[in-house]
């Protein structure tokens, strides 16, 4: 099961313009979300820990991000 609550996945296919949205258009978008969100992550994690930081901050974030 999916972590990340459905509705709010919803609410983002919403403002992306649809009208409605299946349960399992939400879950399948949840789904992808958490596994890219956990890739973005861990690359996150191994810049911060290049840095010589334990603490992975917006920065890391954004450059893994860029270099995804």
């Amino acid at each position: 099961m999916a972590e990340l609550p459905i509705a709010p996945i919803k609410r983002i296919l919403q403002n992306a313009g649809a009208q409605r949205v299946s349960d399992d258009a939400a879950v399948a978008l949840a789904k992808f979300l958490e596994e890219y969100g956990e890739e973005l992550a861990s690359q996150a994690n191994k810049l911060a820990k290049h840095a010589g930081r334990k603490t992975v901050k917006a920065d890391d974030i954004a450059l893994a991000y860029r270099n995804y």
